[in-house]
C-alpha cells in the first residue's frame, strides 16, 4: 500500500500536532514496513527528525511552488501525491489537500480539537477564519475521520456537522522513552543539570492561558502548601502574567520556569516530581497526563474535556476555576502513601490502553476499511 501524509507538523512543530504526526509515522513505518510511506514537506529543513527506511520525503516539485510553499501544501501537491499511485492519503492535522476529492484517492484525516471554536477569542482572527473554511472542507471531502477522543468527535458533529458515520475514535500514545526504566543515575544527572529541589510539583505545557497554571500558583498560596512548583513550556504572554501573580502573592522563590527542555530530559523530570499537575481548561486529548501516568507519577487534572478518557480511573480531578480544591488534592496525594501507590497502579494499567501495538493496529484497520469504501 503506498501511504502518503501531510508532514508539516511532523518536521516543523514540536509541540503536540508534531509529537502526534512523528508517532504515526513511528508506527507504521515499524508495524507494518511493508507499506510505502511518503511525507510530504513544503519547505526543506535542517530538524533531525527520523525519516526510516520505507519512507520518502516529498518537497515541491516546481520553482512556483518552492517559492509559495504554502499554496502548495494546500493544493498544489494534489498532482504529486497522484503521480505516486498513493493508495491513502491522510491530513494528520485537521488538513486535506484542496481539490483531491476530485481524485480517486482515498482520504483520512485525523481531527485533534475544536478549541479555536469553543474559545474564538484565543486565536488570531484571520488564522481562524482560513483554519474554519480548511476544517469544513476535510470534514466533509474526508473519506474516513479519526478523532483522538470522544470529545473531539463530539465537537466535530456538533460545529461542523461532521457524518458520525465515517468517525472512528483512535486515541495517541506517547513517545516510547515516556515507557522506559530511569535510573538513579538518570535522575542525578538530570537533577543536577537543572538544578531541581528534592521534591516538587509538576507542571509540563505551553504556558498560556488556556493551560490554567494560574489555579496551581493560586492554590500553592491559598493553603500556603511549600513545595515547589516546576512548570516546563515554551513563553507567552500569559507567563508575564504569572510572574506578576507569583511576585504579588509573595512565592517568587517557590516556583521554577524551564524553557526548551528536550524531550529525553522530560520522563527523567516526571519520574522525581511528587505529583504532576495539568490544569487546562480544554484539550482534545491531553497527552502529557498519559506521559505522566508512563512514568509512575500520579496526575491531577481538570474536570471535563477530555480528559477522564486520557487519565481513566488513574487521575484526581477538579474543577478548573477552584484553589481550594486543587490544594486539598495536592496536600492529600503528597500526605497518603497508601492512595499514591493505588494511582500509581491504576495510572499503569489505565496507559496500557495506549500501547503502541493497539495503536498501530487501529490506524491500519482505518486504511484498510477505508480503501474498501
Amino acid at each position: 500500500m503506498n501511504i502518503s501524509f501531510d508532514a508539516k507538523r511532523y518536521f516543523h512543530n514540536n509541540r503536540g500536532l508534531g509529537n502526534y504526526s512523528r508517532d504515526v509515522i513511528r508506527l507504521l513505518a515499524s508495524y507494518y514496513p511493508e507499506n510505502n510511506y511518503y511525507l510530504f514537506n513544503p519547505v526543506r529543513n535542517e530538524n533531525s527528525y527520523p525519516v526510516y527506511e520505507n519512507t520518502q520525503v516529498v518537497y515541491p516539485d516546481s520553482f512556483f511552488y518552492k517559492k509559495f510553499s504554502g499554496l502548495w501544501r494546500s493544493k498544489g501537491c494534489v498532482k504529486q501525491i497522484e503521480y505516486l499511485h498513493t493508495d491513502i492519503f491522510h491530513g494528520l492535522s485537521q488538513e486535506l489537500p484542496f481539490g483531491i476529492h476530485k481524485t480517486k484517492i482515498k482520504t483520512v484525516v485525523t481531527l485533534h480539537d475544536a478549541i479555536f471554536m469553543r474559545y474564538p477569542e484565543l486565536y488570531d482572527r484571520l488564522y481562524r477564519k482560513i483554519f474554519i473554511q480548511k476544517n469544513k472542507y476535510s470534514v466533509q471531502a474526508a473519506d474516513s475521520i479519526i478523532a483522538i477522543s470522544e470529545q473531539t468527535k463530539q465537537d466535530f458533529i456538533t460545529f461542523f456537522d461532521a457524518d458520525p458515520n465515517k468517525i472512528r475514535i483512535v486515541y495517541q500514545g506517547c513517545n516510547p522513552i515516556f515507557r522506559q526504566n530511569v535510573t538513579n543515575e538518570q535522575r542525578k544527572e538530570v537533577r543536577e543539570k537543572y538544578q531541581l529541589p528534592e521534591g516538587f510539583l509538576l507542571n509540563v505545557g505551553a504556558i498560556e492561558k488556556r493551560k490554567n497554571i494560574e489555579l496551581i500558583i493560586r492554590a500553592l498560596s491559598v493553603e500556603k502548601i511549600d513545595l515547589p512548583l516546576v512548570v516546563i513550556g515554551n513563553k507567552t504572554a500569559y507567563y508575564d502574567e504569572m510572574k506578576l501573580l507569583i511576585k504579588s502573592l509573595g512565592i517568587e522563590k517557590q516556583v521554577y520556569f524551564y524553557h526548551n527542555v528536550p524531550t529525553k530530559d522530560l520522563p527523567v523530570i516526571l519520574s522525581m516530581a511528587s505529583v504532576f499537575i495539568y490544569p487546562s481548561v480544554f484539550e482534545g486529548f491531553g497527552i502529557p497526563i498519559l506521559e505522566a501516568l508512563c512514568t509512575r507519577t500520579p496526575v491531577i487534572t481538570s474536570h471535563g474535556s477530555c480528559f477522564k478518557e486520557t487519565g481513566g480511573d488513574a487521575a484526581w480531578y477538579v474543577s478548573s476555576d477552584n484553589p481550594e480544591e486543587m490544594a486539598v488534592a495536592i496536600q492529600t496525594i503528597c500526605s497518603d502513601r497508601q492512595l499514591r501507590q493505588q494511582m500509581i497502579e491504576k495510572g499503569q494499567m489505565h496507559a496500557a490502553n495506549f500501547s503502541d501495538d493497539i495503536i498501530a493496529e487501529n490506524l491500519m484497520q482505518v486504511y484498510i476499511d477505508t480503501c474498501k469504501k
